[in-house]
């Protein structure tokens, strides 16, 4: 018997592209896929260029010889990497990658914890009320972020907490989006682990600890890739808490240089450079852990 289709096939078989009408919809997608994927790509190839050239290279472009005219050329004339070392040294940006680095370490741990035991009581404990309690977690989905914003600003300074990272931290500790993927995944946890440990005399802090934290790999991952992006892309908070303070991230100082006479334009396209290269990293690196983790750990759309 002839096999039409593979174990591998996915919407679109390999019996289906014997059919012209269906050959002609398959390079059809694939020819939109390509126009999105350089639609995507191609801004950031642009910026890392452009970073190779001089400011006078960069605002006039290239001299031609024929017609004595500039040009702006897609490629730079040389790759050498003194422009970026030069801005990197002028603009001091291993200060603010370093106070990135501790807004993003403290969000990561409190997106970690905070969420984490939220849904575990939801989820695995039960208490009264718990119903409400999710219920009104899954309610502030609707709401948008940044309605909330002012007065979890004023909050913020009535208690003497501006130009600090821990309103950064507490922040990414109360996500009720990470709840809902802590407690999808706790709700497949064999009763019998938590049972056993019990009847052992761990309390309800050391089954999560010891039990459920370390058996959540997956969901873990995931959530921790998902708060490392998002705390070192965070720009608005950060802002507000953090503004003309010696505590800058890379992204506020960034929106400073807008207004700052002392940066060159091209220093500011390799700045730009600098701010998107942890998250296109830890993209690359984690690509595939990434989508595992997504599917293992069950998340529904």
């Amino acid at each position: 018997m002839i096999r039409f289709f593979r174990k591998d096939d996915g919407v679109i078989r390999t019996y289906d592209l014997r059919r012209p009408g269906m050959r002609a919809i398959y390079i059809a997608v694939y020819a939109v896929m390509l126009i999105v994927v350089a639609a995507c790509v191609l801004p950031i190839i642009w910026v890392t260029l452009s970073g190779f050239k001089d400011q006078k290279e960069f605002l006039r472009g290239v001299k031609s010889a024929a017609d004595n005219k500039y040009y702006v050329q897609f490629l730079p004339l040389s790759f050498a990497l003194d422009g970026y070392a030069e801005s990197w040294n002028v603009m001091k940006f291993y200060k603010y990658y370093l106070n990135s680095f501790w807004s993003v370490l403290g969000s990561t741990v409190c997106a970690l914890l905070f969420n984490g035991l939220m849904a575990y009581v939801i989820s695995r404990l039960r208490p009264r009320g718990h119903k409400i309690v999710f219920a009104l977690v899954m309610g502030s989905l609707m709401l948008p972020a940044t309605t909330s914003m002012v007065p979890l600003f004023l909050n913020i300074s009535r208690v003497g907490l501006q130009g600090s990272f821990v309103p950064l931290w507490l922040a990414f500790g109360a996500n009720a989006f990470y709840v809902i993927l802590f407690k999808n995944f706790y709700d497949t946890m064999p009763e019998s682990l938590l049972e056993a440990a019990r009847l052992d005399g761990a309390s309800d802090l050391a089954l999560f600890f010891r039990i459920v934290l370390p058996l959540s790999m997956p969901i873990n991952m995931v959530v921790i890739i998902y708060a490392i992006n998002a705390a070192w892309s965070d720009f608005l908070l950060p802002y507000l808490v953090l503004n003309n303070s010696p505590l800058e991230t890379v992204m506020v100082r960034l929106f400073s240089y807008r207004t700052s006479d002392r940066i060159k334009d091209i220093d500011i396209i390799r700045a730009i450079v600098f701010s998107i290269t942890p998250p296109i990293l830890l993209f690359i690196i984690f690509q595939r852990q990434i989508t595992q983790n997504v599917v293992s750990a069950g998340i529904k759309g």
